[in-house]
């Protein structure tokens, strides 16, 4: 939509150290299969119940990027939103998630660099039970300036 005027996320001069988000999401059949698709990963650990059995996780297991891409996509449309762009990813996958598990995202500014312009963010992410199944430090380049609305 070109010519549009287009909503842009927070510029580093609207982030704040503390400012947080929550987003929860479940891992349906339907967006694994999609993430399966578009990547073309054929691992079978991912799909095939079969093949799971005989690993330690004992049933298919969600892929790892997709989680990332999970984290990338809140980062893009909410904190600190459209018009960012993540410079830096460091994730640590703590335990399996499984197929139909239920996550909470937990993201938190901990450092806004207004000279860099990069905002870093942690984030935690909880499964139904009640256990971290990963943790991620994310730094963030937000969008240098909000776009004006044409006065047309």
């Amino acid at each position: 939509m070109i010519g549009k005027p287009r909503k842009i996320g927070k510029t580093i001069e609207d982030i704040e150290e503390g400012q947080s988000l929550s987003v929860t999401e479940s891992i349906e059949d339907d967006r694994l299969l999609l993430y399966l698709g578009l990547t073309n990963d054929a691992n079978p650990l991912y799909i095939q119940h079969d093949y799971a059995q005989t690993t330690e996780y004992q049933k298919p297991i969600v892929p790892s990027a997709m989680l990332m891409g999970i984290i990338t996509s809140a980062i893009s449309k909410h904190l600190p939103g459209p018009g960012s762009h993540v410079v830096n990813f460091s994730i640590n996958f703590i335990e399996p998630v499984y197929h139909y598990e239920t996550l909470t995202f937990d993201f938190e500014v901990i450092k806004v660099d207004k000279m860099k312009d990069v905002a870093t963010i942690s984030v935690e992410a909880i499964n139904g039970p009640g256990d971290r199944v990963l943790d991620a430090v994310v730094m963030v380049k937000p969008p240098l300036a909000k776009i004006e609305e044409s006065k047309e």
